[in-house]
């Protein structure tokens, strides 16, 4: 099993993997609960089936991200795992169920298309041509730019960051009014000194240690009746709406403007998904020192295929778009270096379905410290970028910048690959823009006018 995994090679061990993988998937369990409740519409008044149900959502969620991370193990052999991204999510529910008018099953066609596309896109390797190409200026940004988003997530989630103020953005009173963000300071504190006394699994054994820290803040919440088992809901199987594509209800005729419209949400899919993608693995990639010379991600062929097949899972169970989680950082802080963390990981998600009361427990608190952690380990790429050269660093900063703030990694992306091109033709350096950067500049400015000219 090491030389499958070739855990000894990447200079890690059993213990690393395993502490790495449980890192991972409790840093990322709070999407158990999040995407149903987004894809159910949780909390609104809408009439019976407007969307799919918590329950049949929840076990699409667990199942959908135990394959994906089966496969990203198992075949690409990363230590990256994956489960139904938000944004996406969020973009099935508001936008194309409740503001477009079109119906969940139709959603889910459109995911389970994009899914089948990818496929083929990365059995015939564009998908990783693109990340070849990739300029590394944009690779090195992209990588600390998710170093700031996932600070970011956890200040917000931790409570440690509040927009209630006099500024635009502020750190709050750490005080009993704001007893999630004191637990979580607490649990920062204990991240580091077990980091930096060198205690394997530091991060997983901080999670535990400030989940107990919780309890007497009332942060860590057990409720009365407590039961650790629980047997999952039924998904949504194979709830597509072919028809809806292009037919129109009413008449049961072809109509161009259906058509047109599914387009829009098949295209929104596909773009957010492919970048958002993108941006993670490279993230991720370089973290774990998983770059080839040439530019590529080890095995990026293999990762993509994964992501792609976990959509069509996905899609085929009840749940939006499967995608790599920039979570997955806090396992390879953890130690994580091969895809035995990542199927660590699945079988977390498969045991959840039965124990996901005991996962609950586990408050936003204790997993934020590990996210902002990671942060810090992700700050390594910033010493390897040129901000002498402003062709380079420009586009870098920029990259950076409007990643975190725009809490977009494609956003990210789009921003750095136009700044670059922008950058290198103001700088008499167009040469050193290859081809596929060309064309990314493009497309990003073709949607950037398209998207416009909709609100005119």
């Amino acid at each position: 099993m090491d030389k499958f995994f070739k855990i000894s090679e990447r200079n890690s061990s059993f213990g690393k993997e395993i502490i790495g993988g449980i890192t991972t998937f409790l840093a990322m369990a709070y999407i158990l609960a999040v995407n149903p409740s987004i894809l159910s519409g949780a909390g609104l008044e809408l009439p019976a089936g407007t969307l799919p149900t918590w329950g049949g959502v929840f076990t699409a969620t667990a199942v959908s991200a135990a394959i994906a991370t089966l496969v990203m193990g198992f075949i690409a052999n990363l230590p990256i795992v994956l489960a139904p991204g938000l944004g996406l999510n969020a973009f099935f529910s508001f936008t194309v169920v409740l503001e477009m008018g079109c119906t969940w099953q139709l959603a889910l066609t459109a995911v389970l298309l994009e899914g089948l596309l990818f496929i083929c896109l990365s059995l015939c390797g564009l998908r990783e041509a693109l990340i070849k190409a990739f300029p590394e200026t944009l690779k090195k940004s992209v990588a600390i730019g998710i170093g700031l988003f996932i600070t970011l997530i956890g200040l917000a989630n931790a409570g440690i960051i509040t927009t209630e103020t006099a500024t635009t953005l502020a750190f709050v009173n750490f005080d009993m009014a704001h007893k999630t963000a004191l637990v979580a300071t607490i649990g920062l504190i204990i991240t580091i000194i077990l980091f930096m006394l060198k205690i394997r699994g530091s991060v997983l054994l901080a999670i535990a240690i400030t989940t107990i820290i919780g309890i007497p803040f009332g942060v860590t919440k057990i409720p009365e009746g407590f039961r650790p088992f629980s047997l999952p809901a039924a998904p949504h199987l194979f709830c597509f709406d072919f028809a809806g594509i292009a037919i129109d209800p009413a008449t049961h005729k072809f109509s161009a403007i259906i058509f047109s419209q599914f387009f829009v949400i098949f295209f929104t899919f596909l773009f957010m998904d492919f970048f958002d993608t993108l941006g993670t693995l490279i993230g991720v990639a370089e973290q774990a020192d998983l770059i080839e010379e040439d530019g590529s991600i080890t095995n990026g062929k293999e990762a993509l295929l994964a992501d792609s097949i976990g959509t069509v899972a996905g899609a085929c169970l009840g749940t939006s778009t499967v995608t790599s989680f920039i979570e997955s950082t806090s396992g390879i802080a953890a130690g994580a270096r091969t895809g035995f963390s990542s199927i660590v990981a699945a079988v977390m998600f498969l045991l959840a379905l039965f124990i996901s009361p005991v996962f609950a427990l586990i408050p936003a608190a204790a997993t934020a410290p590990a996210l902002i952690f990671v942060g810090y380990m992700m700050m390594k790429n910033l010493t390897e970028i040129n901000f002498k050269d402003p062709s380079e660093g420009i586009p870098a900063f920029i990259t950076m910048i409007a990643l975190p703030f725009s809490y977009s990694i494609s956003n990210g992306i789009v921003w750095g690959v136009l700044s670059y091109c922008i950058c290198k033709i103001a700088a008499g350096k167009a040469k050193e823009i290859n081809i596929i950067t060309w064309v990314l500049a493009v497309l990003f400015g073709a949607n950037m006018i398209f998207q416009a000219c909709r609100h005119f």
